[in-house]
């Protein structure tokens, strides 16, 4: 008995001290801001040089040069750079609104954490021979951040939440090499199995006390029958696909609109709203036509 009253009040005194160091300060904590930057630095700079070293060192350098690769894999690339400068904005801006630093400086420092990484990485493929620099990639990165300014800028609050869910396909199978292996490799990788998403706040548009203010719905885009970026790598290696696009409509929850007091929780929503919730889903594409799925991933 007595262990397990140690337990909880050891227990409930981390939480405690969680809930106290996750709470935003009211006002400008220098040593919270200093870390932040620092922090950052440090993680995006060691994942930059990660990437150089496991990515990059053994394919051949060129001269800096730009590519078109605009109409591969159906733009769904595209829609992974706008997701991926979107939510490492608002990683950025959040850390910033935690420090206590303003508005202002979330914004102009915060929210273009994403798109200063991004346009690295678009440097690093400018300069292999094997890439190259995306103009396609720039505007999708450039759309990103500015989805989440705009909103900041218009609305004091994220309406709109680009989100991505995944499922596994039969297509990785065939082509294992470019589309993954292992699951991981295949959400990142297995353009056929990704969807990226809308979420629209009803509540925040509408100001309807009857609708929850955490109902979403959501309109999404997929594709599939890829096997190759684009059709004439395909048939050149003796391969007809016929890719074709997909798009959704489904509900969703905002996690970030559920009422709670503990930070822990706030936080926890807030990564997790990155995510499409599993729901029902009506889908649309030349292929199937119109189709009902009870929860869709």
């Amino acid at each position: 008995m007595l262990s397990i009253f140690l337990f909880v009040s050891v227990f409930s005194q981390a939480q405690s001290d969680i809930n106290t160091f996750l709470k935003p300060s009211d006002t400008l904590n220098k040593p919270r801001r200093t870390g932040v930057y620092v922090g950052e630095s440090v993680f995006l700079g060691a994942t930059l040089i990660g990437l150089n070293q496991l990515w990059y060192k053994d394919y051949p350098k060129s001269n800096f040069h730009f590519i078109n690769d605009n109409n591969q894999w159906l733009q769904m690339d595209k829609l992974g750079h706008m997701y991926s400068a979107y939510h490492l904005g608002s990683v950025g801006a959040d850390m910033l609104y935690w420090s206590g630093a303003s508005k202002k400086e979330q914004l102009i420092y915060g929210a273009t954490l994403g798109l200063g990484f991004l346009t690295v990485v678009e440097v690093f493929d400018g300069f292999s021979q094997e890439w190259g620099a995306s103009t396609g990639d720039v505007i999708a990165n450039i759309s990103g951040t500015a989805l989440y300014v705009s909103q900041e800028l218009l609305w004091e609050e994220q309406r709109i939440i680009p989100k991505f869910s995944f499922h596994q396909t039969s297509f990785a199978s065939q082509r294992p090499e470019t589309l993954g292996v292992s699951f991981n490799e295949q959400l990142l990788k297995d353009y056929n199995g990704q969807t990226y998403w809308l979420s629209f706040n009803i509540h925040s548009f509408t100001k309807d006390n009857f609708i929850p203010k955490w109902l979403n719905v959501a309109i999404g885009h997929g594709a599939e029958g890829m096997l190759y970026g684009k059709n004439k790598e395909a048939v050149e290696n003796g391969i007809i696909q016929n890719p074709y696009r997909q798009f959704y409509l489904s509900l969703d929850v905002d996690l970030t609109k559920i009422s709670t007091k503990s930070n822990f929780l706030k936080t926890l929503f807030s990564i997790f709203n990155t995510i499409k919730i599993p729901a029902p889903t009506l889908q649309y594409d030349d292929f199937n036509g119109v189709k009902a799925h009870f929860i869709y991933f």
